[in-house]
């Protein structure tokens, strides 16, 4: 079972978002078969195998077991992730290719860099587990606080030059390359 799996298909993505199938997908973190599910989430049997056969089809639950008990054999099903995105490539290819937009100061345009992260890293995450390597990656995640809009502009200056210069200095044609995302959006306010 992987951590977080990008759902990169529309089908897969109608399929996790249902409302039935999205609470059997979370029951699912913990292998069961239909019959257990369905004493657990209060829907006939026969529906739940509905639901967890079109959830299998888009490869959102896998086999975990069998159990055989006298003729008839019990399929023990688990989710194939802990939790899932949906990637924007899954509505609109569009929706990921920041060359769409050349506005690189809009929120467009940021928006269109995270879809990309979150598809590239989905599918490099998903090579990795099928391979059982480790995916290198590094985040740095903080919060600032800018006491003006001239700050803010002094600190984009200072940041891009700081991050120029270490790129030059450690880039290397010939060694493996790696993508750099800094971004900056002020905090949404909590709603209380």
């Amino acid at each position: 079972m992987y951590d977080i799996e990008v759902i990169e298909s529309a089908e897969a993505a109608a399929a996790a978002l249902d409302p039935v199938r999205a609470r059997l997908l979370a029951e699912l973190a913990e292998p069961a078969s239909a019959a257990g599910l369905s004493a657990r989430v209060g829907i006939a049997r026969q529906k739940v195998n509905y639901h967890l056969k079109a959830l299998e089809a888009q490869g959102l639950v896998q086999l975990a077991e069998e159990r055989r008990h006298g003729g008839i054999v019990e399929r023990v099903l688990q989710a194939s992730a802990a939790s899932y995105v949906v990637s924007p490539a899954a509505v609109s290819a569009a929706a990921a290719d920041p060359s769409a937009n050349d506005d690189h100061l809009s929120a467009g345009y940021l928006v269109a860099l995270a879809g990309r992260l979150v598809r590239e890293v989905g599918a490099l995450a998903r090579r990795a587990g099928t391979s059982g390597k480790r995916l290198p990656t590094l985040t740095i995640d903080t919060q600032i606080g800018f006491r003006s809009a001239a700050d803010r502009a002094a600190f984009a200056d200072d940041l891009t030059a700081a991050v120029l210069d270490l790129a030059a200095r450690y880039h290397h044609d010939d060694g493996r390359p790696h993508r750099l995302l800094v971004a900056a959006h002020p905090l949404p306010e909590e709603s209380t």
